[in-house]
């Protein structure tokens, strides 16, 4: 919760008072006022009779004043009396008409101000001022305001050393609690009440054993005060007392004090380690107050007077209870006081004037913070603003277009990556690939005046021409299910002498897709499936075709799978090879021959990777592809495959010598008419290729000026990734994102509440989102193959992590 600031200067010359308001930017108002001589002894005169009433068990070393008479006096009567005789006079002396315009002056700032609180931070000068009940003065009540909206607080004239800023720690509050000598008094109420707190807070006793040198004892107090651990609260409960010039004294054993100011320096250590509240429950706190706040803990509270056993003892359960309730300091400070005044009243008259809080004008105020799993999950609910936010952003990640973008702009970037980083393997002699492409040259030069459907004695004269090269599995990335009556029987001739050749037979993997729930296959009267296979072509953009998930039950498999499956069975003993006269489903010999898990192992079966999970195949009926392999083109194509024209292969151009070491695709090379359903959709235009293929064509020597990304390129980047189980998962950028937050969040809450520079406040989100950028980099790269989404987990880390952006909610 948020509060308006005044300073109140108030100081004593002689018989005249000066008060110096300041506030906002510079504003300041200044006036004196003659010191009433009737307030002196109407204090003094309340002092004396208060110490007659609590003239037993008090928590301070005070005198006795006089002593009992005969027949007893009714202290509790006069008690009342004086206290409303001093509050009268006090009161009435602030009502003075030269205090006039500093009291309008915050009733207008109360009125004006939306914030739950307007703090008034009182100094004064002297100390012997500062005995007065500044906390009573009813400032509202002639302007008709709401007077619980006011709250005074006290601080001190000399503020030397730096207030401790670092607020907030990610653990539990922790207590040191300070027993001092118990002569008289009695501990019991304080122990329960603190040990209440054992759920939020970490709690640590200390105090004089009867077997314990005094050396030992003072030795020990300094240790624990000075702990790295450090402290949230210090609390003292014992004898105290006021002096001159050490800043107090606190009885820790019987006829033993410590000086305030031999634990200076544990202090200072302990408010450097994040010490923020001390709390005397003992009497005469006043010097103690003011010596703590100068040396830096940001709040103190204290007894002005001495206070008695029982008292002490109630005051702290109510401040202890508000406390346990999430409330600041100076909240449960003044429900203690309210408590004693409306409800102990009769029992302890003038007991809720005693207690004072002072503070350091800017510190925040401490409070207890929820701790555990369940309190850390209920932090974690969005306010409106943020749940708006993250819904978009939530959205916007199912939007199947941005993951398209997203998802190639981040393929690009590990090229750039492997590039930067020479993770780039050494180019192999012999790709896993050689595409054979019909191209426009082709074409021109072959005198084909329509290549829709494409002429299948051209075919013809490629397949002739892997035959003689002896090529071992060969695919043909081209429709043959529409009749070419002389074409038909040459291109047949052709394919049944390459499957016929000895010794070592060609296996084709011919194309099918459907259309309009209709297949379209290789005709009958081309080949046999007795003797061949044939798979799908259409692809699945950007993604691999992976196999189905009961193996050999669902039909067709995915071309380019079946023809790397082919070319691992070429190396595996015994394997079935196609055969003109079989009389069996060779896609169903090949089933029979792989029910062998030892055989099944050594081809693209063995990884799970490669098969379709049961949680992807869930997220399609979100329209979603969760866990989806990806197609890596941050591998530089000449890695995957080598590609010739049609018409230099016919010539024997620069064909590689041993084809059967390599998987042979009959493809069309980007002219306008290859497709299946319109006029080149076969063929990825310029600005539809895959960003980071234009990023490795851009790195060849001389550039390829390639504006074409072809299926059978994509069909050689699926064969190549099966071949080598290279298979990278996306983790969805939804889940991530969910991750995000939840890191995002917890940062914020576990984060110090010190005010930072916007420097120092990009800092630490900058480092996080960075190291985890090079971090997904690498672990793409790795073995893991995973891919982890950058942009928008980002956005969403930062929407949490940057305090300029986000504003802690949490009790405001």
């Amino acid at each position: 919760m948020t509060a308006s600031i005044f300073n109140l200067k108030v100081q004593q010359f002689d018989q005249l008072c000066a008060f110096e308001l300041s506030w906002g930017k510079g504003q300041q108002l200044g006036v004196t006022l003659a010191y009433p001589d009737d307030l002196d002894f109407k204090y003094q005169e309340w002092q004396r009779i208060y110490l007659r009433f609590y003239n037993t068990k008090l928590r301070g070393k005070v005198e006795e004043i006089g002593s009992f008479t005969t027949p007893p006096v009714d202290w509790h009567s006069q008690l009342v009396q004086a206290e409303a005789q001093l509050l009268y006079e006090f009161h009435h002396w602030l009502r003075s008409a030269e205090l006039y315009e500093i009291r309008a002056a915050i009733a207008q700032a109360t009125k004006n101000s939306n914030n739950r609180y307007i703090d008034i931070f009182i100094t004064c000068n002297p100390l012997e001022l500062s005995r007065l009940p500044w906390e009573v003065w009813e400032l509202g009540a002639e302007f008709a305001l709401d007077y619980s909206k006011i709250r005074i607080v006290r601080t001190p004239i000399n503020r030397c050393e730096a207030i401790n800023t670092n607020g907030y720690h990610a653990r539990k509050a922790r207590i040191l609690v300070i027993l001092g000598d118990e002569s008289g008094l009695d501990f019991k109420t304080e122990k329960s009440t603190v040990s209440s707190l054992e759920s939020v807070a970490k709690i640590t006793f200390i105090g004089w054993q009867p077997h314990e040198s005094i050396t030992e004892l003072k030795t020990k107090i300094v240790q624990e005060i000075a702990s790295e651990a450090g402290w949230d609260i210090l609390f003292f409960a014992g004898h105290s007392n006021e002096t001159s010039l050490t800043g107090g004294e606190i009885a820790i054993a019987p006829n033993v004090a410590l000086l305030i100011s031999e634990i200076e320096q544990p202090l200072i250590t302990a408010k450097s380690r994040g010490l923020q509240v001390a709390i005397f429950n003992s009497c005469k706190g006043l010097s103690i107050a003011n010596k703590l706040i100068d040396l830096g803990l940001s709040q103190v509270a204290v007894m002005r007077e001495p206070i008695h056993n029982r008292v002490a003892g109630e005051f702290f359960l109510q401040f202890i209870q508000a406390l346990a309730q999430y409330q600041d300091v100076h909240e449960s400070l003044l429900a203690a006081s309210k408590y004693l005044k409306l409800e102990k009243n009769f029992t302890y008259p003038s007991a809720y004037l005693i207690p004072s809080l002072f503070r350091h004008p800017e510190a925040d105020l401490f409070r207890l913070q929820p701790f555990g799993i369940k309190e850390f999950f209920k932090s974690l609910k969005p306010s409106r603003q943020e749940a708006i936010a993250l819904s978009v952003l939530l959205i916007i990640s199912l939007l199947l277009p941005v993951q398209s973008f997203l998802l190639q702009r981040r393929v690009l970037v590990q090229a750039f990556y492997r590039q930067i980083t020479r993770q780039v393997a050494s180019v192999a002699s012999l790709p896993p690939v050689l595409l054979v492409q019909i191209d426009e040259e082709s074409i021109r030069l072959a005198k084909i005046s329509n290549p829709k459907p494409m002429n299948r004695q051209y075919l013809a004269s490629l397949v002739d021409q892997l035959t003689a090269n002896k090529a071992r599995v060969v695919g043909i990335d081209y429709l043959l299910d529409r009749h070419q009556e002389q074409g038909d029987r040459i291109l047949a001739k052709s394919i049944q002498a390459a499957v016929s050749s000895s010794p070592s037979p060609t296996l084709f993997v011919f194309s099918a897709t459907s259309n309009d729930n209709v297949w379209l296959r290789v005709l009958p009267e081309i080949a046999n499936l007795n003797w061949s296979l044939e798979g799908e072509i259409d692809n699945y953009p950007w993604y691999m075709e992976l196999l189905p998930h009961d193996d050999f039950q669902s039909q067709p498999w995915h071309f380019a799978s079946l023809l790397a499956l082919g070319y691992q069975l070429q190396q595996i003993p015994n394997a079935p090879q196609p055969k003109i006269d079989s009389k069996i489903d060779f896609f169903q010999q090949i089933s029979d021959f792989l029910k062998d898990a030892n055989k099944a192992n050594q081809t693209i079966l063995k990884s799970e990777r490669s098969h379709l999970q049961l949680v992807t195949a869930l997220s399609y009926s979100l329209k979603q592809s969760w866990l989806h392999p990806i197609i890596d083109f941050s591998i530089p194509p000449n890695q995957v495959y080598h590609s010739i024209p049609a018409w230099q292969f016919l010539e024997n151009q620069a064909v590689p010598q041993s084809l059967q070491q390599q998987i042979v695709i009959i493809a069309p090379g980007g002219y306008n008419e290859a497709g299946i359903v319109k006029d080149g959709d076969d063929t990825f235009k310029d600005s539809e290729s895959p960003p980071a293929i234009k990023y490795w064509r851009n790195q060849e020597n001389p550039i390829n000026k390639s504006k074409v990304f072809t299926g059978g390129q994509y069909h050689a980047y699926i064969i190549h990734h099966f071949l080598t189980q290279r298979l990278v998962i996306p983790i969805p950028d939804f889940w991530m994102i969910c991750i995000a937050i939840l890191l995002g969040k917890t940062i914020y809450l576990l984060r110090p509440s010190k005010q930072y520079s916007l420097l120092q406040s990009l800092m630490l989100p900058s480092i996080i989102t960075g190291l985890y950028g090079l971090v997904s980099l690498q672990i793409y790269i790795s073995a893991t193959a995973i891919l982890l989404p950058w942009s928008l987990p980002s956005i969403a880390f930062w929407f949490y992590a940057l305090p300029t952006i986000s504003k802690r909610k949490t009790h405001e």
